[in-house]
């Protein structure tokens, strides 16, 4: 993923920053994790995310592209997070030590149904009395099919364009409107040339060995074929010596043979 690249960090922190209220000090220390989460139990289900990092003040941010809502989405979310809460702790430590988990998930399938947004910030809220109970979870949807194709002016709008772009030329156009996302732009295209170069390269390689081995299999025919060609001559002038040493025997004989005779009339 673009974003799990040390090198592109800064674009990580500004589309971050589009859709997170940290403050910005939150931003000096941000260290890649590891994306595995390490099962409990040997038979729990190995998770796997895009891109995991702690914030400066230990918080744990997490960013999963998951194009296709796959059956249990919202449970499978909510699970990972109470996961990321749980492994924090050992078993001496106070629940103070926990840090908050914050979740970004990337999707272009509708997963919030029942709301126009193409964005979402969920945390554990009474919904009657408009109180937050926590933000220890604090969830963040992003869905790529609700964003409209006018610019509404915020950041987050480009870095989505930037995400869901198909080829260079949405990129460009997205560019235009933001420095931040120009840079990533830039970026992504240098690093989809190299790939192509790399991949015509190896594409390359790979005709010259095939060519070699293409040649090397027909030397290889034309000379167990030669070879089968002397061998048969070889046999011919075999059978042939073999006949000629046939006659030079009976001519042999039969000189033996007439000598004698001669001797007898003698």
């Amino acid at each position: 993923m673009f974003f799990a690249d040390e090198r592109n960090q800064d674009s990580l922190i500004a589309f971050l920053k589009s859709i997170l209220k940290l403050p910005d000090d939150e931003y000096y220390e941000i260290n890649i994790l590891d994306p595995h989460l390490l099962p409990e139990y040997i038979k729990d289900k190995a998770a796997v995310i895009d891109v995991k990092l702690r914030t400066k003040s230990g918080k744990i941010v997490h960013i999963e592209i998951q194009l296709k809502i796959m059956a249990e989405m919202r449970e499978r979310i909510v699970f990972y997070d109470a996961r990321m809460i749980t492994e924090q702790l050992e078993k001496s430590d106070r629940y103070s030590k926990i840090n908050q988990v914050i979740s970004i998930i990337i999707t272009r399938d509708r997963l919030i149904k029942n709301s126009a947004n193409y964005s979402h910030r969920f945390t554990l809220y009474d919904i009657d009395a408009k109180i937050e109970f926590s933000d220890i979870i604090e969830i963040h949807t992003l869905e790529l099919s609700k964003v409209p194709e006018t610019a509404d002016g915020t950041k987050l709008y480009d870095w989505a364009k930037f995400i869901d772009a198909e080829n260079e030329e949405e990129l460009s156009m997205i560019a235009e409107r933001n420095p931040q996302v120009k840079n990533a732009a830039v970026k992504l295209i240098e690093l989809s040339s190299d790939e192509k170069a790399r991949d015509q390269a190896e594409r390359r390689e790979k005709a010259l060995r095939d060519l070699d081995a293409r040649e090397r299999y027909i030397r290889a025919e034309e000379r167990e074929l030669w070879q089968g060609v002397v061998a048969d001559k070889d046999a011919t002038l075999a059978d042939k010596d073999a006949e000629i040493a046939d006659k030079d025997a009976e001519i042999a004989r039969l000189r033996a043979l007439l000598e004698k005779t001669q001797e007898t009339s003698l």
